[in-house]
């Protein structure tokens, strides 16, 4: 029987571990007994056959479109066939639809001839896993483009980052797809950073929240979602991609990891990914301390650690801590990483040579190996009826971006919206307002959906490589949009400048168009990119937080006009939009809506669909000083009159409008003392005082008063979205275990304390009506993984009652 013969004769016994019968450690134990020691090592590399950089083929002069980090620089250098690759086994393939735009039929079959001949050259006939991205949804030609994960942060809805991801997994389980690179859990520290856009904000709860319910919604759907980056990314020095992290252990502790260790416990996330940065000099790609001693010995972590694209041999190139590749994936393999990807440069044959010589203990390549086959186990992939063709078997009918994706998608891009300021122009139309006659669409997001796209959603991510085809998808701009909103309308549109660069030539179109409207929507932000391809994306850093461009200075001119200017900010990071706000007439906030962006912002234009946004970034007021986030000690706050840098933002975290206007009172405690260990309620009513149905999003925030070390003036510690009709009100409950206010204490261990916490309830971090104080008792705990790491919320409805301001009853408010 050749390794092709999956299904043995009816009168054979099945080998020890291709028998479903037996349990799943049996199994790999077999496997690993039979594997030789090259065998072994080749379950923990990659190929990626795609990388071959045949399409980019640039100007002169130009540089070439990656899609990774240097993959010009490693396509170059020759890797090896497949056939080559895959002759001692291998662990995984990378990106076989994700790398050119292939149709599903085509990438299906793709998928069949790279296992085949994985199967084939190999001696134990072994599939590989196969990864994609999915970070906008499944990056692939033609697939749904959701929302980028900035906006999701902005909808503070689990339950519907949950449906999504579902939906994101069944696509690529159907193609034959095993794993995806998503979520990203890098909470945000600096909104200069290109990839804010990957992020679902700057709060660890929201993002741990969010995070977990993406990670269970593609685990359900049989993909092994894969975190990332751990850790540190996202706290650079200036932002820069890939720079040195100064960061202290217990800020990591404390920021940085918490939403990781909560998509394991809570989310069920088989895989992690490495983060490229160093922090405080240690690559994480070799710190053991990171990669073994927290993730697996202190939270129990059993999947797998995946490299990020080429961190191995950047161990030697980039952060020189190796001498060269073989050095870096020793180093690698005894920090904790178990798979290299993209391609094997470090995890090829010389860790064999290290091992016979003594260099290297065979039980790091047993420990790696042990955890990607039970992997393939668990996917089916050793079972005697697998076959390469089954595993596509649904190919021919998949819709990648099927009416009920693009539903989804809607949703999604229509609660993400964020109206900072109705000012005098917004709706559009109803609420007792005429419709206007002329209006006028500029600015260089009008009329270019792909504005609305992340770095990785495909049309931005491996498009520009293949001009000539388009977006793959149907994709309506923001004009295209309010024509159809705007039936009656007569709409003029003016481009004004691009996203990018100091040209002016289309000002004066574009103010005329304006002077001849009864109003004027501007769209301006980003154009999301690779590696300075874009004003926002990975390798995309920005100096500052001013509109890219000559952007503002359009808006400026725009104003000046007299004609009522609706600014629209469609971006990937918060801008400093002080000086646009003050001379607008309405304000909103888009984060890369996905394809449903340009209808969800026009049905936000015009009144149709409700604003239900909420800002997970805050929005600076000026784009000097680089504004930190919402969480900072006392003295990170203006509170002391220390410094002549204000930092307080234009719009705080967590904030939104609407057409409606909502009431939060009456807050009560269940206990005003509880012990360190105790558990107490707190509960507010929220009353819609307005005119229209909508969503309001309650936020706790608690405060510890005095404690050993600085803490935040103010940190979010639960959340519940409440929807009600004009004039009704819901009672909003939140369960608060001690363990929340745990924090890492001077010795590093985390720790609950004795003494008083400030509960502060309200609609955004400056926005907090209720407070009030409870006191723990009793001894300091330490407390662990096993500690609560979700606030539970409940919402009721009461009718008609009224909720009570804040100061009704005394020792409550």
């Amino acid at each position: 029987m050749t390794a092709l013969d999956r299904t043995p004769p009816a009168d054979s016994a099945l080998r020890p571990w291709q028998d479903p019968g037996r349990p799943v450690a049996d199994r790999v134990e077999a496997l690993l007994r039979e594997l030789t020691l090259e065998e072994k090592i080749g379950q923990l590399g990659s190929r990626w056959v795609g990388n071959d950089m045949k399409e980019t083929e640039p100007e002169p002069g130009a540089e070439p479109l990656n899609v990774a980090p240097m993959q010009d620089v490693f396509a170059a250098s020759g890797t090896v066939p497949l056939e080559e690759a895959a002759r001692h086994g291998l662990g995984h393939l990378t990106r076989v639809y994700g790398s050119a735009p292939v149709t599903p039929a085509e990438g299906a079959a793709e998928v069949v001839r790279m296992q085949r001949t994985v199967i084939e050259r190999s001696r134990l006939g072994i599939p590989a896993i196969v990864h994609e991205e999915c970070l906008t949804g499944f990056t692939a030609y033609g697939a749904t483009v959701y929302p980028a994960a900035i906006a999701w942060a902005a909808t503070f809805d689990p339950g519907l980052v949950e449906r999504m991801a579902a939906a994101i997994g069944r696509d690529m389980r159907a193609l034959g797809v095993h794993q995806g690179l998503s979520p990203v859990l890098d909470v945000v520290r600096d909104y200069r950073w290109g990839r804010v856009e990957e992020t679902m904000g700057e709060d660890p709860y929201l993002v741990a929240m969010l995070g977990a319910a993406y990670v269970r919604g593609l685990e359900n759907a049989g993909i092994i979602a894969t975190l990332k980056h751990f850790a540190g990314y996202s706290a650079s020095r200036a932002a820069r991609n890939h720079g040195p992290v100064a960061m202290g252990r217990r800020e990591l502790m404390d920021m940085i990891l918490p939403p990781f260790e909560t998509a394991i416990a809570l989310g069920g996330a088989r895989s992690v990914m490495n983060s490229y940065s160093d922090v405080d000099g240690v690559p994480a790609a070799s710190d053991p301390w990171l990669l073994t001693e927290v993730l697996r010995e202190q939270w129990g972590f059993d999947g797998t650690v995946v490299s990020d694209y080429w961190a191995v041999p950047f161990l030697a190139t980039m952060h020189r801590v190796a001498a060269d590749p073989a050095e870096a994936g020793a180093q690698a393999l005894a920090a904790g990483i178990d798979v290299e990807l993209p391609d094997t440069l470090g995890y090829g044959p010389h860790l064999a040579e290290r091992v016979r010589a003594g260099e290297l203990p065979e039980a790091l390549i047993d420990r790696a190996a042990r955890r990607l086959l039970t992997q393939k186990v668990q996917m089916g992939l050793l079972d005697p009826d697998w076959t390469p063709e089954s595993s596509v078997a649904e190919a021919d009918a998949v819709d990648l971006d099927s009416p009920g994706n693009r539903a989804l998608a809607r949703e999604l891009a229509e609660r993400s919206i964020i109206l900072l300021d109705a000012g005098t122009a917004l709706p559009l139309a109803g609420e007792g307002r005429e419709a206007p006659r002329r209006v006028a669409v500029v600015g260089p997001g009008a009329h270019d959906p792909r504005t609305f796209m992340g770095c990785y959603a495909f049309p931005n991510h491996v498009l520009p490589r293949h001009p000539g085809l388009g977006l793959g998808i149907e994709a309506p701009s923001v004009l295209d949009a309010l024509r159809a909103e705007l039936p009656e309308a007569e709409i003029r549109y003016e481009k004004g400048c691009e996203v990018r660069g100091d040209d002016r030539s289309g000002f004066q179109d574009a103010l005329a168009a304006a002077r001849d409207a009864d109003v004027c929507v501007a769209v301006v932000g980003d154009l999301a990119g690779l590696f300075g391809q874009g004003t926002s994306g990975e390798g995309c850093d920005a100096e500052d937080l001013r509109l890219p461009g000559v952007q503002a200075d359009l808006l400026a001119e725009l104003a000046a006009t007299g004609t009522p200017v609706v600014v629209v900010v469609v971006s990937g990071r918060p801008y400093a939009l002080g000086e646009v706000h003050a001379s607008a007439a309405a304000l909103v906030q888009a984060f890369m809506p996905g394809e449903e962006g340009g209808a969800a912002i026009a049905g936000v234009l015009s009144g149709r669909v409700q604003p239900a946004g909420r800002l997970p970034v805050q929005i600076p007021r000026s784009h000097g000083g680089q504004p930190g986030t919402y969480l900072q000690p006392p003295l990170g706050t203006d509170s002391h009159g220390i410094s002549n840098l204000d930092p307080t933002p234009l719009f705080p975290f967590g904030y939104g409008s609407s057409y409606t206007t909502f009431e939060v009172g009456d807050l009560r405690l269940s206990d005003t003392k509880v012990p360190t260990d105790g558990e107490f309620t707190v509960s507010v009513t929220v009353r819609n005082t307005g005119g229209r149905a909508g969503e309001e999003v309650v936020q706790l925030y608690l405060h510890d008063v005095l404690a050993q070390v600085t803490r935040p003036v103010k940190q979010l510690a639960g959340f519940a979205r409440v929807s009600l009709e004009p004039g009704r009100s819901a009672r909003v409950s939140f369960s608060v275990h001690t363990d929340r206010t745990a924090f890492t204490g001077r010795d590093l261990r985390r720790v609950v304390e004795p003494g008083d916490v400030e509960v502060l309830v309200g609609t955004s971090a400056a926005d907090l009506p209720c407070t009030g104080f409870v006191r723990l008792t009793g001894q300091a705990r330490h407390v662990g993984h096993d500690r609560r790491l979700v606030t539970p919320a409940d919402v009721q409805p009461v009718g008609d009652a009224v909720g009570r301001r804040g100061g009704d009853d005394a020792g409550h408010s």
